[in-house]
C-alpha cells in the first residue's frame, strides 16, 4: 500500500527520519530512491541522527558504504550509496552481503545495486520535489505493513 507524505522543510525531513529509525529493525533496507538533489542523504542523515549518532554523517558517495556500530547507534546501520556503481554485480564484489549481518541498511540509488523492493524487510521511498519541500512517496514490503512510518 503506497503512502505518500508531504516534507514541506527541513524539520518535516527530519521527523520522518526520526519515525522511520524508531521502527527500524535489523535485517531491514530502507531503499532511497530519487533525483540528484531530492533529499535521500537528508533523510538518511535525520535516520541515523535519530537512531543516536551524533557526530558528522558523510555522504557515503565516494566510500560507497559507511558503517554506523553500538553503542553509537542503536543498532548496526549500514548507509550505502550506490550511485557509483555501473552493475548490479558490484553490490556484491564490495561485500554488501557481509556488511548487511545483523544490521539495518539505508541504501541511496538502490536501484544501482539491482534493487531490494523484492525483500519483505524494505521499506522502499522515492523523494520528489515539490515547490522548495519534498514529498516522499513509501512503498512497504510485508514486514513493513504493521509499523509504517506514516501519518
Amino acid at each position: 500500500m503506497r503512502h505518500d507524505v508531504d516534507l514541506p522543510d527541513l524539520a518535516a525531513m527530519e521527523r520522518f527520519g526520526a519515525a522511520i529509525a524508531a521502527r527500524l529493525r535489523p535485517g531491514d533496507v530502507v531503499a532511497l530512491s530519487g533525483g540528484l538533489g531530492a533529499g535521500k542523504t537528508t533523510l538518511a542523515r535525520g535516520v541515523i541522527a535519530a537512531l543516536g549518532h551524533s557526530g558528522e554523517v558523510p555522504s557515503p558517495s565516494f566510500a560507497i558504504v559507511e558503517l554506523y556500530e553500538p553503542p553509537d547507534v542503536r543498532l548496526p546501520l549500514v548507509h550505502a550509496d550506490f550511485y557509483r556503481l555501473t552493475r548490479p554485480a558490484e553490490a556484491a564484489e564490495i561485500g554488501l552481503d557481509d556488511y548487511r549481518q545483523g544490521a539495518a541498511l539505508l541504501a541511496e540509488w538502490p536501484e544501482h545495486a539491482g534493487g531490494f523492493a523484492h525483500e519483505p524487510g524494505c521499506l522502499a521511498i522515492t523523494l520528489e520535489h515539490t515547490g522548495l519541500g519534498r514529498r516522499a512517496i513509501v512503498e512497504p514490503g510485508s514486514d513493513w505493513l504493521m509499523r509504517v512510518p506514516c501519518p
